[in-house]
Order: structure tokens, then C-alpha cells, then sequence
């Protein structure tokens, strides 16, 4: 993994991973819907490749880019201020959060009733859900070589939300993209996002627990069934499933991009989510050359469907504002 400092020095291979990351999450998100839709089962079996341009996305990259817009306003840094003051703009004025999480459905409630972060994410029955984990692909691109300030930097974003373990996976996705963004292998990446866990942790637990089965079985097809029973809970969308469950597709594909998207999204259970992240890591990893370019045309404009501010935003535009953050606040 490269040093923060050698890392400033190369703005376009830092824009190159940032794009590279943004948009790989945006194609998690979107292949990952589309792979667990009935439809595509029907048609398809398991998806290859998804829906024709643009491809509608789902709150995983709408609440990464509003997640965005906010630490690209702070120049770098989060407060609970500035995250509050976002979702009260773009989240409290929608009468429904159409394709939104419920973890974010029972925060937007706790504001409005006036219980404020870290509260809003501590009273929350869905304090353990993959919401926080997914939005914070540009914390870690904006923290590149910087895993520490990834961590800080995703707590404060994930307590207007979540609590525990739901926040402890945000910490885990923003250090695995930051890490990647400075180029660490994948060993480097996986060992990152584990240890910032607490040792006593559900999440760790079940990070624990793929990587034993990782271990014996050795090969993603020895392993996919494993993987599920181990993984497996009531709600799906429960971090210490979904992000053990990711952090395991992107070990058992090497980081690699194409193959990474597709099993990440014909995983099953939280699809979206789970290929969404390995698809931040893998392309901050690999950068712009590892990603078709014909996936990259179906996302690269969102089309706010869960948050309407971000209709028609350019994911590269976002992507090159989040890039010139990084080292601003070492």
C-alpha cells in the first residue's frame, strides 16, 4: 500500500481509482438489483450483464453520492452537523423514501420528532442494517492511504443512523476503499476492514467466520454454499450478513473486477448492497481499466430514483471533487 504522501503526488492515477470506485459501486448497486429480480431469474438464470442505459440504481448509490455532496461541502471533514443539516435538505422533505432502507426511513422519523445523532441511530430498530456500510464508498476515496481518517470519517456519517455494528461496517467498507485507493492487495484490504471491527463484535464474528470457511473450502464454488449457511439471518439486510458477505465474494475473486460484480451480484439475499461494495473496492483496486466501459455508460448519470436531488448527476464529476479531498485534512 502506498503512503498518503506518495500518493499526492499522482492526481491522475487518484482521479483514475476515485472514478474507477464511484462507479463501481454504481454498478454493484445497479447489477446487483437487477440479478435478484424475478424477471432476470426467469429470463436469464444467473445475469451477466444488466438493463440497457441508464440503469436505475437504488438508495445504495443515492445515499453514497448525498454522503458525497456533504464532505465535499465540509472540504473534507464531517460533523454531525453538516450530515444532519443534508439529510434534513434531501432527506425529512420526501413524504416517502422510495427504494430508501429502513434504517433511514426510522431515522428520517427519530429527526422529525426532534431525537438527533447520535440518538437518531442509537434509538433505531434497524441500527444493524447495511444502510450506513453502503453510502460510504467516498469517504474512502476522499481518505485514500488514510484508513484512520476513513474510520473517523464513517463513524460520524454512520451514527445519524446506526448504531454498533451497523456503524462498525461503515467503518470496515470506508477503511477497504481508502486501503484500495492506495493500492493494497487484497490481503492488505480484507485484513484492514476486519481489524477495525472490535474483537468482541457480531461483525467480527462473521468476518471470522467466512474467512474459516475461505480457509478450508479454498475455491468460490466450494465455498458458495458455505458461505450462505454460516452468513445466513432473519433480515438480510443486516450488516454483519451482507458486509461479511461482500468482503467474501471480493477475497474469493481476487479483487477482480468483472468476475467480482458478477458473483457479488448473483449472491442473492441484499444483492444490491453487497455487490455495490465489492464493486467500490474492486475499483478502487483496479481503477477505469478493469471496468467494461459499456457498464460504465448505464450509471454514470443516476437517476434519482430514491433521493431526487441526484437525478442526472455525473458519478465523474463527483468522482474528481472527491479525489482533490484527499490529504486535505492529514
Amino acid at each position: 500500500m502506498l503512503k498518503l504522501n506518495e500518493l499526492k503526488g499522482n492526481a491522475k492515477l487518484l482521479h483514475d481509482r476515485a472514478c474507477a470506485s464511484l462507479v463501481g459501486h454504481a454498478i454493484g448497486d445497479s447489477f446487483g438489483d437487477i440479478a435478484r429480480s424475478p424477471d432476470y431469474h426467469l429470463q436469464y438464470g444467473i445475469t451477466m450483464d444488466f438493463t440497457s442505459k441508464p440503469a436505475p440504481g437504488t438508495d445504495d448509490t443515492e445515499f453514497a453520492l448525498l454522503t458525497a455532496q456533504t464532505l465535499i461541502k465540509g472540504k473534507g471533514v464531517l460533523t454531525d452537523a453538516l450530515v444532519l443539516d443534508a439529510w434534513k435538505t434531501h432527506v425529512l422533505p420526501l413524504s416517502e423514501l422510495k427504494r430508501g432502507g429502513a434504517s433511514e426511513r426510522e431515522a428520517a422519523a427519530n429527526i422529525r420528532r426532534g431525537v438527533l445523532p447520535p440518538l437518531s441511530g442509537i434509538y433505531n430498530s434497524h441500527y444493524m442494517s447495511d444502510g450506513a456500510a453502503m453510502r460510504v464508498t467516498p469517504i474512502g476515496i476522499a481518505c485514500a492511504g488514510d484508513p484512520a481518517r476513513a474510520a473517523a470519517l464513517a463513524n460520524v456519517d454512520a451514527r445519524i443512523s446506526h448504531s454498533r455494528d451497523g456503524l462498525w461496517s461503515a467503518q470496515s467498507v470506508a477503511v477497504a476503499v481508502a486501503v484500495a485507493m492506495a493500492g493494497g492487495t487484497v490481503d492488505e484490504i480484507c485484513t484492514e476492514a476486519i481489524n477495525i471491527t472490535p474483537a468482541d463484535s457480531w461483525m467480527r464474528f462473521t468476518f471470522n467466520r467466512a474467512f474459516d470457511v475461505i480457509k478450508e473450502k479454498k475455491t468460490l464454488e466450494d465455498c458458495w454454499k458455505p458461505l450462505h449457511d454460516v452468513l445466513w439471518t432473519e433480515y438480510k439486510s443486516v450488516s454483519p450478513e451482507a458486509v461479511a458477505s461482500a468482503l467474501a465474494i471480493f477475497k474469493l475473486t481476487e479483487g477482480d473486477f468483472k468476475r467480482g460484480i458478477i458473483y457479488s451480484g448473483n449472491f442473492g439475499r441484499d444483492a444490491d448492497t453487497i455487490s455495490a461494495i465489492v464493486g467500490a473496492m474492486s475499483g478502487a483496486m483496479n481503477g477505469m481499466s478493469a471496468i467494461p466501459p459499456e457498464w460504465v455508460e448505464k450509471v454514470r448519470l443516476t437517476t434519482g430514483v430514491c433521493l431526487p436531488f441526484t437525478k442526472g448527476m455525473d458519478l465523474f464529476d463527483v468522482a474528481d471533487q472527491l479525489s482533490q479531498l484527499i490529504g486535505l485534512e492529514s
